[in-house]
């Protein structure tokens, strides 16, 4: 047993956190959780010894308070990673984002990697074959684009949930639907286009809670991550021993 890894990443996002139980390195295990206590729980029946917490709604301290016990990193700015970041303003740089790239950099390197992350933001971020991150853009996500619907106008609805988008809308909800994710696919597939006239030995990494309402309307050939953050925690975890 002394020569196992065991290791816990933890990626607490807005609405939920997902923790991922990694085995010299292979995710073992993963799970959703809605509350700190969960967190806790999973965590203290674990046999790992090392966790790294990345958080963008809380403090991580927060957590890590609760899990003395265990060698805790939390993921910050100034985190040593596995790839040299040409950012301009690094201390604004979404740690999600960080994580998602370190996960493009243990399954992709030495290759051309475009990382689109669809959450609340969907994020592009572009990593080359030589390990060097250079940025990437921001758009809203498809929450954002309801809700910004619904509050700058006066009669538009809030859309929360829907069954398909079709291209022609027969009513408002529908038309606003199709606006969303349809705009969004268009989106996805443009700029993915024009990252490829580029660099044609693109590799398209696409993860994020938005991952299944677009992988199949997409015209490129992406790689489905829905795990890359994750992984790319266990990633800077590793690069930190």
């Amino acid at each position: 047993m002394s020569n196992i890894s065991i290791n816990i990443a933890i990626d607490m996002g807005n609405s939920s956190s997902k923790i991922g139980l990694f085995i010299n390195s292979e995710l073992k295990r993963d799970w959703v959780c809605q509350s700190l206590d969960e967190i806790v729980s999973i965590v203290n029946q674990s046999q790992a010894k090392r966790i790294i917490i990345c958080s963008v709604a809380i403090d991580g301290q927060d957590l890590a308070k609760h899990l003395k016990k265990f060698n805790i990193n939390i993921l910050t700015a100034s985190t040593p990673i596995p790839f040299k970041n040409h950012y301009k303003t690094k201390n604004t740089l979404g740690l999600d984002r960080i994580a998602a790239l370190a996960g493009a950099e243990k399954i992709n390197r030495g290759k051309n990697n475009l990382v689109i992350d669809i959450g609340s933001c969907i994020t592009y971020d572009f990593l080359d074959k030589d390990n060097v991150y250079h940025g990437g853009s921001i758009s809203p996500g498809m929450d954002i684009r309801f809700k910004a619907m619904h509050d700058y106008t006066k009669r538009l609805p809030l859309i929360t949930e829907f069954k398909k988008a079709n291209l022609i809308g027969e009513s408002t909800k529908d038309a606003m639907v199709s606006g969303v994710i349809n705009g969004i696919a268009a989106e996805l597939d443009g700029i993915i286009s024009r990252y490829q006239l580029k660099w044609p030995d693109l590799e398209v990494i696409m993860c994020g809670r938005g991952l299944n309402s677009f992988e199949s309307k997409l015209k490129a050939h992406i790689f489905a991550s829905p795990k890359l953050v994750l992984i790319g925690l266990n990633r800077i975890l590793e690069y930190n021993e």
